[in-house]
């Protein structure tokens, strides 16, 4: 029984490290992507898809790790976004994890815990960015990605979950 364990938390290891990977890559690769394809691959929030991926298929901490690391890369790599805004992106997904796990927690499905915590941080996200446009921290419009994308973006998302997630401990 001890083997068996020892083997489950080192494929969820290697698990997680195969996903920061892949995620930094794509990451990395979203600008080159969109111009390949011609098709504007951001709006499909590379970030918090990677966020989702690593909710599915690794452990807590990755998640953690995933939603503090992925926009201080993409700001060394590329320079985008400004640093308000990477501070602003890192503080939403890491609050995308919490909520997730937290009503995971307190509600009987999934599903609304999924979406509720993909809403809620966006919402914060929404209100932190206004008071950053009004101080003069960023300049950009408060709204770039359309409403109607990011709510089917969030259905799709917290299907997948839902759909993927694998039968195990929510909170490990």
């Amino acid at each position: 029984m001890n083997a068996l364990t020892h083997t489950l938390i080192q494929r969820r290891a290697l698990n997680g490290i195969l996903i920061d990977i892949f995620a930094l890559a794509f990451i990395y690769l979203v600008p080159t992507i969109s111009h390949l394809l011609s098709l504007p691959v951001y709006l499909i929030e590379p970030m918090r898809l990677m966020l989702i991926l690593a909710l599915v298929h690794s452990s807590k901490m990755n998640g953690y790790l995933l939603a503090l690391t992925m926009p201080l890369f993409s700001l060394i790599i590329s320079g985008h976004p400004v640093l308000p805004k990477m501070i602003l992106i890192a503080a939403e997904l890491t609050l995308n994890v919490f909520l997730f796990y937290f009503l995971a927690k307190r509600i009987k499905h999934l599903f609304p815990a999924v979406f509720l915590s993909i809403i809620i941080s966006k919402t914060v996200y929404y209100i932190l960015k206004y008071l950053m446009i009004q101080l003069t921290l960023i300049n950009s419009g408060l709204v770039t990605t359309p409403i109607l994308i990011q709510i089917v973006t969030a259905l799709v998302f917290s299907f997948y979950l839902v759909a993927f997630y694998e039968k195990q401990d929510i909170n490990s």
